[in-house]
């Protein structure tokens, strides 16, 4: 057989293969699982230390974190007591097509809407923009001046030609485990640069005291307090990446330990880039950390930070972009094409929902000026219904009839804090548009 074959693996085979397929590493899995959960709500959590102020800011992060190890186990008991090998399967298990379509749904909005967001970023970061008429250069404009080549539009092109696309052709997550490592590094560097800024503005007396607990007044009301929820529940919403990464692996068992490992790793990354960029720029901080940090450092050395910062995250997002257009793919195949076979087989179907996904991300990146309305939505919506309500309701359904009284509290818990929590948030969000 040529070495070429191996691309022609399915990815999650229905049957027993006919060759030995290489399973994928723990360690490789806890860094795509962790890249599926960085992602863009890095940036946003600073903001939320503002609103709801440090401690129960900590305390949110750490019971979304519970509550999505809590989610993913449920997921894969029943994954595993069924027949299926894909989140929309074991809601078709549990609900019918209705089920296995409302799934499919709510990832394709989440994963395409997280891809136009990270392309927005990257293209804020390159490119800079304008909100509300005031002008944010970008790296490239601030480092060669304003050119056609450093346009939004044409950096943004480059960028998905050039880095996305060879690494969007990849047919096995396991493959992506690399670029994920670097990814997860690089959130490290942005957090580590982040902290040590904020560690020598607290030495030089620079900082202000931040708030332990939220501030309400006249312009906050303790309805406001839940649209930080959304934010972080979109932060730690990496379900439709659990089933790819999870039947790569030699056993059932290590899905659990690399969501443990993630959701502690990337919880402690949030925590931290959240209490750091608090101290760092306090209650002017903005909703997007970033644009903070293309202000005037006061010194060339300060300059280089910011830069290095930014553009760390910028190539950060890029190698996150992958492992979120990996399972949309595999999601709007499953919709599309339920009768054909598995994606990673069909060579012209594979490149062409590939290059559709690219190019409509790109336009829609170059169409859409602001991010946060995404965020707003998607943690909201359709985030919080994979990441909680999905789990908790294929649990009370109990198809294979595995659940204990114990496990179908919990999931009722679970559902009601949901349902609650993003009725409230969507609520305020639109009571204050008008």
């Amino acid at each position: 057989m040529s070495p070429a074959a191996g691309i022609h693996v399915p990815l999650l085979p229905e049957h027993k293969p006919k060759i030995e397929i290489k399973h994928a590493t723990l360690l490789g899995a806890v860094f795509n699982v962790a890249t599926s959960i960085i992602g863009a709500g890095i940036m946003s959590i600073p903001a939320t230390l503002k609103v709801l102020g440090v401690i129960p800011a900590f305390l949110l992060i750490v019971i979304i974190a519970m509550l999505a190890d809590v989610s993913v186990e449920f997921l894969m008991r029943f994954t595993h007591s069924g027949h299926s090998r894909t989140y929309a399967g074991v809601m078709r298990e549990s609900f019918g097509r209705g089920g296995a379509v409302a799934a499919q749904v709510c990832v394709m909005v989440t994963n395409l809407g997280c891809l136009i967001m990270y392309l927005i970023i990257i293209g804020d970061v390159l490119s800079g923009n304008q909100p509300e008429g005031v002008v944010h250069l970008g790296i490239l404009q601030q480092w060669f001046g304003i050119h056609w080549w450093n346009s939004r539009e044409f950096a943004l092109l480059v960028t998905v030609v050039f880095i996305m696309l060879p690494l969007v052709l990849f047919r096995r997550v396991e493959s992506l485990k690399f670029s994920s490592a670097i990814s997860v590094l690089l959130a490290v560097v942005f957090v580590g640069i982040s902290s040590a800024m904020a560690i020598s503005a607290l030495l030089e007396g620079k900082t202000e005291t931040p708030r332990m607990l939220p501030h309400l007044d006249n312009q906050v009301s303790f309805f406001d307090l839940f649209t930080a929820v959304p934010v972080i529940v979109t932060a730690f919403t990496f379900h439709f990446n659990v089933h790819p990464i999870g039947f790569e692996l030699g056993k059932p068992s290590d899905m659990i330990t690399a969501c443990r490992i993630s959701l502690a790793l990337c919880a402690a990354i949030y925590f931290a880039i959240g209490l750091f960029g608090y101290l760092l720029f306090g209650d002017s901080i903005m909703p997007d950390i970033l644009v903070n940090f293309d202000q005037n450092a006061g010194s060339a050395f300060g300059s280089l930070l910011n830069h290095i910062v930014r553009l760390s995250y910028a190539l950060h997002i890029m190698l996150v972009f992958p492992l979120l257009n990996f399972s949309l793919r595999a999601n709007i195949d499953e919709f599309l094409f339920p009768k054909k076979p598995l994606l990673a087989t069909d060579t012209k179907r594979f490149l062409f929902l590939t290059l559709v996904l690219l190019a409509i991300s790109y336009l829609a990146a170059i169409a859409i000026p602001n991010i946060w309305y995404f965020f707003q939505f998607l943690g909201s919506t359709s985030a919080v219904c994979l990441a909680f309500i999905f789990p908790g309701a294929i649990v009370i359904r109990d198809v294979h009839g595995i659940s204990t009284s114990r496990d179908r509290i919990v999931a009722a818990v679970m559902i009601i804090l949901a349902v609650v929590t993003s009725t409230i948030a969507i609520s305020t969000n639109i009571f204050s548009l008008f």
